[in-house]
């Protein structure tokens, strides 16, 4: 009994950090701000001739489908008065593997949420003699995602081409992901700057959610 006490203990450790990075994504995923502030900074109307308005539109419609249960996008945008099909055929099957992703990333929000909340009522259900053992834990996770967060952030500043490029590597098994940037549309919209800025943002959030919850645990 005491030893499944001690593998209960590490699991949820080990899923804070999966928790609060995995929110973290979830939220910049979500949030049609960040499209519009990465089509503005990289002037993303002038590269592809569509205007922000429409480009805003297309990060709307590109949440809408990460969130539906439609498995390929069709997306249309107006460029000179025209309507376009925004992504062909190669950028819709990356869009599905990214959306699987995402799917991903929301199920480890709601596991790792949820037994983080069923180990804390259980706990707490017990002698309250123990009770300072709940938060000590909480601690425990926090600094880890405090490492885990640093050490990742470390190896994107040194070269973060490299960081995103094994990111590709390891998350996708087809190289759809290989686009290029003076004809498809999707690279365009968000280039490896977006990427850059929008993994440090998650990083921030992830180190915020952290804090407050090392904090508080302290109080």
């Amino acid at each position: 009994m005491k030893y499944l006490s001690y593998v209960l203990r590490a699991v949820f450790v080990m899923c804070v950090p999966l928790f609060f990075l995995s929110a973290s994504i979830a939220v910049a995923f979500n949030i049609p701000w960040l499209y519009e502030y990465g089509f503005k900074k990289y002037d993303v109307p002038a590269v592809t001739g569509i205007s922000l308005s429409e480009l805003n539109k297309a990060g709307t419609g590109l949440i809408e489908y990460f969130n539906s249960d439609d498995r390929l996008i069709d997306l249309v945008v107006i460029r000179d008065g025209q309507p376009l099909t925004l992504f062909n055929e190669r950028e819709i099957l990356h869009l599905l593997d990214v959306k699987e992703l995402v799917q991903l990333d929301y199920a480890i929000v709601i596991i790792t949420g949820l037994f983080i909340l069923v180990y804390s009522a259980v706990f707490l259900a017990r002698s309250t003699s123990q009770w300072p053992q709940l938060p000590q834990n909480l601690i425990l996770g926090s600094i880890l995602t405090l490492l885990l967060i640093g050490s990742a952030a470390m190896i994107a500043l040194i070269d973060f081409r490299w960081f995103f490029l094994q990111f590709h590597l390891i998350s996708f098994a087809n190289d759809l992901w290989m686009l290029n940037p003076a004809t498809d549309y999707l690279i365009m919209m968000f280039p490896q700057g977006f990427w850059f800025d929008a993994t440090f943002l998650c990083a921030g959030m992830t180190v915020f959610l952290a804090i407050i919850a090392s904090t508080t645990s302290v109080c």
